[in-house]
């Protein structure tokens, strides 16, 4: 999902446990999403200003982290240049209006279809 601003990709887990307990993946941690992974290049700007970035990116999705409707998700945010005139209020605006699109709520929609028990946030 591509934004003004941003590059975002959205990865709801299938955390339901398998039926055979001895063929459990080998996962990182899968309880207490959601998750957010950063990539903020040297095209950001220096490193000064990809340290600003990267905490008003962090900030942003501490105010919508608790939108998703699956909690057990990856979000991986990569900021283009034009993120560095940003403040938090609009980088949280953004994520929020590319969590509200077509595409990443099918993406909710199959994951919550599929899921047998898991807890979900509505």
């Amino acid at each position: 999902m591509t934004t003004r601003d941003l590059v975002i990709h959205v990865l709801p887990l299938n955390t339901s446990p398998p039926a055979d307990p001895d063929e459990r993946p080998a996962m990182v941690a899968t309880v207490g999403g959601p998750w957010l992974g950063l990539i903020v290049s040297k095209a950001v700007g220096n490193a000064v200003t990809r340290h600003r970035v990267a905490r008003r990116l962090r900030a942003a999705f501490a105010r919508v982290h608790d939108q998703f409707p699956v909690p057990e998700t990856m979000m991986v945010i990569r900021a283009r240049p034009s993120t560095a005139q940003l403040g938090s209020a609009e980088l949280s605006e953004q994520i929020t209006t590319a969590l509200s699109r077509r595409r990443i709520r099918e993406a909710f929609d199959e994951r919550l279809s599929t899921s047998h028990g898991s807890r979900v946030r509505s």
